[in-house]
């Protein structure tokens, strides 16, 4: 047990839910403040935080509605995945010094449990790295399309919002197992340019016509056999389109419907499930943790080969935390999101 010589922080800045947004989020949403940190306990470590993760699932959370994780409180801290420095320990199994991972973002500092963190390994890949490629992010973009999808080599895969944290893997991992053609969509040219930079065959920037038109173009006749879904809504039914018979649909996401204020019309084709025999699995990724080694070493691999890279957008400062949020939301975003403190 140890901690450092140098004083301790009494207090911490965090950025705080004031409001529960209706629709798009705005800033009036959120409220930067300052509380007090309390006096580590017994099994405890204090953590200064280096990056925190903004992901789009957070959306739901700000939402007063019973999901599979709790809302968020309002008046209180926000919370989500942050990597950082432990500097102070009152634990046999941390010490001062540790690179670790845990779920106590939005804020610049953290007292937690010590097994509440996960130790990382910076000889791999720099510590962000740990809140995407090789994160929480990597493995829902492996486990959704090995696990979920159940992907095979030779088959053709289109993934939905490509450029994003877990588009962007999935298509890479799709080539490295051994995909015939993987087809990722995306809402600028430059994004587009950037996944036939990272392998992908084909891709397409859904604003430029109807996608059910944009994916045929892309599959051709042969069609896809997977659809890796971080959209939603029209992507969803022009995938039902494309799918071959016993295709498969890993449902991971629905970021065009996140700020929906009225319901979202089911895909109008949802029928086409049925002829063609297709699998519609959701899925979250906190039921593969199962894997995460096994996940960590294929990918601690590809990154050190090269067959693998990982694009991050890094805004600095917690106050910027909620616009860097609201941004994500907007697609601003190459790859995973990430406040620098």
């Amino acid at each position: 047990m140890s901690t450092e010589t140098t004083t301790l922080p009494a207090a911490t800045r965090e950025i705080r839910l004031a409001s529960r947004p209706h629709g798009r989020p705005v800033p009036e949403n959120f409220q930067l403040a300052e509380s007090a940190l309390p006096e580590l306990q017994d099994g405890q470590v204090l953590v200064r935080n280096q990056f925190i993760s903004v992901d789009p699932y957070m959306r739901g959370r700000m939402n007063d509605v019973k999901s599979y994780s709790a809302p968020f409180e309002l008046d209180h801290a926000m919370e989500g995945g942050a990597v950082g420095e432990v500097i102070a320990s009152r634990s046999t199994e941390r010490k001062v010094g540790d690179a670790v991972v845990h779920s106590l973002g939005w804020r610049e500092y953290a007292v937690l449990d010590a097994a509440a963190t996960s130790p990382i390994r910076t000889d791999l890949a720099p510590a962000s790295a740990f809140l995407g490629a090789l994160g929480m992010t990597g493995l829902t973009a492996w486990a959704g399309l090995l696990k979920v999808a159940e992907f095979k080599p030779g088959e053709v895969v289109f993934v939905s919002g490509a450029a994003g944290a877990v588009g962007s893997l999935v298509g890479q991992i799709a080539k490295a197992m051994g995909a015939s053609r993987v087809i990722g969509s995306a809402g600028t040219p430059e994004k587009v340019a950037r996944l036939l930079e990272l392998g992908f065959d084909a891709a397409f920037n859904y604003h430029d016509g109807p996608v059910s038109e944009l994916l045929q173009d892309a599959a051709g006749e042969r069609g896809i056999d997977v659809y890796f879904d971080n959209v939603g809504g029209e992507h969803l039914e022009a995938a039902l389109s494309a799918l071959t018979v016993g295709g498969r649909v890993a449902m991971c996401g629905a970021i065009a419907q996140y700020n929906s204020t009225e319901p979202t019309p089911a895909p109008r084709n949802l029928m086409q499930a049925i002829g063609k025999q297709l699998t519609l699995k959701g899925f979250l990724v906190g039921g593969y943790w199962q894997h995460m080694a096994e996940f960590v070493e294929s990918m601690a691999g590809w990154l050190a080969d090269g067959t693998i890279r990982y694009d991050e957008t890094v805004v600095d400062g917690l106050e910027n935390a909620p616009q860097a949020f609201m941004d994500l939301l907007d697609g601003a975003n190459t790859g995973k999101m990430l406040v620098r403190l």
